[in-house]
């Protein structure tokens, strides 16, 4: 079973399926949909990175804490972290969604996970959703620098490539659908020297690039 494979990654498994289900769905697709879970994750996620950041930046004050949370909740990390699940091949999505490539928007994705962090709230409490957020979260909080944001995926990319000496990635935009109010582009991303080539998809080709070179970086770390 495909959410089999979900819980697994996301490292939580639901007692109550229908909560699952509703989190997953979205509001294309049909009634219950996730955007009440979405609010109720919304909440739990910023509470669990507030007093994580709290307990691992004890000297920081309220304003760098503040930047801190709102760089690590933004819809790009949130993007990141449903990208690292797969988490766009279990949602539900309605024919038009479907057909515009919906499983690939940032925004839904991103929605996506903060409704399951929410379902995880009503399926075993506040801790239990919190463990789950600070798991996928840890290695980004370590990461972390007072005064520094969180690096989108293109400059960490680059950074990355740099520091080996080797050349830059180049993207290049292979296809383009949609009208013109709401296309939707597809780019690849190639780096010769590591005979990567990956692909990203988007509703600009800012989006596109972004997620071709997310996609690039995981293929580095698990090869």
């Amino acid at each position: 079973m495909t959410e089999r494979r979900l819980e697994k990654a996301f490292g939580y498994t639901f007692r109550d399926r229908e909560l699952l289900q509703t989190a997953l769905t979205h509001r294309s697709y049909s009634s219950p949909h996730n955007e009440r879970l979405e609010f109720l994750g919304d909440a739990v996620l910023n509470a669990a990175i507030a007093r994580r950041l709290f307990e691992h930046f004890p000297n920081l004050p309220e304003g760098d804490l503040s930047r801190l949370r709102a760089n690590l909740v933004r819809q790009d990390s949130l993007h990141r972290q449903a990208l690292a699940l797969s988490l766009g091949d279990h949602l539900l999505l309605g024919e038009g969604e479907q057909k515009s490539g919906g499983h690939r928007r940032p925004s839904i994705l991103a929605d996506a996970l903060e409704a399951l962090f929410g379902a995880v709230w009503l399926d075993a409490g506040f801790d239990a959703a919190s463990e789950v957020i600070l798991r996928l979260y840890q290695d980004m909080i370590v990461k972390l620098a007072p005064g520094q944001g969180i690096k989108d995926a293109k400059t960490r990319l680059q950074e990355y490539l740099q520091g080996r000496r080797l050349a830059l990635p180049q993207y290049a935009l292979i296809n383009t659908e949609g009208e013109a109010h709401a296309q939707h582009f597809t780019v690849t991303c190639t780096i010769e020297a590591l005979r990567i080539c990956s692909e990203g998809s988007g509703s600009t080709r800012r989006a596109a690039e972004q997620v071709a070179a997310e996609r690039a970086l995981a293929g580095m770390a698990s090869s």
